[in-house]
């Protein structure tokens, strides 16, 4: 397994506790100085001995204490348990990229047979934004061939809620 791998859950979990506490700017810094301090020479080679867990994770711990509270412990001593502080470079490296991911905006085609009014520009970036887990800004087209409904493109994704699809699904029923 790589290293990018096993770090990913970390980063994760860590990334959307972050969010969910509104700490995202402490738990970079947390995790840039905590990456930094496990990347130095001497560091690393006593992470790779044999010491018992808890004592890694106290020592480790101190030497952080001024950039750590009580959450970046918890966090800190489960790394250690699981023998992944060597870790705390790719888990740092990962964190940044879902950072970068959520401040991250990508636009989203919208047909509709008539303009949408702002309450259903809401409601459909509301829910693109919910499926896709980035920020959505909306692309809207008219296109009166649909008659009535949107049809949604991002990519090679579509969600097509149109009258005029659900014609042609009817009719094709009824031919079949």
């Amino acid at each position: 397994m790589s290293m990018a791998t096993i770090a990913r859950p970390y980063a994760k979990a860590i990334f959307d506790f972050a969010v969910e506490h509104h700490s995202i700017e402490y738990w970079q810094n947390m995790l840039t100085f905590s990456a930094q301090v496990s990347a130095h020479k001497q560091v690393t080679q006593w992470l790779s001995g044999v010491m018992h867990s808890e004592k890694t994770a106290q020592i480790f711990i101190s030497l952080c204490s001024d950039h750590i509270n009580e959450f970046s412990k918890n966090f800190i001593k489960i790394m250690a348990q699981n023998s992944r502080l060597s870790l705390l470079p790719e888990v740092l490296r990962q964190f940044m990229a879902l950072q970068a991911m959520l401040n991250y905006v990508i636009e989203i085609e919208v047909f509709s047979a008539i303009p949408l009014n702002e309450d259903q520009k809401k409601k459909i970036i509301f829910a693109m934004e919910k499926r896709l887990q980035l920020k959505v800004t909306l692309n809207c087209k008219i296109d009166k061939s649909i008659l009535a409904g949107v049809i949604i493109r991002h990519g090679d994704r579509v969600i097509d809620g149109s009258v005029s699809n659900r014609l042609k699904r009817f009719k094709n029923f009824l031919l079949s």
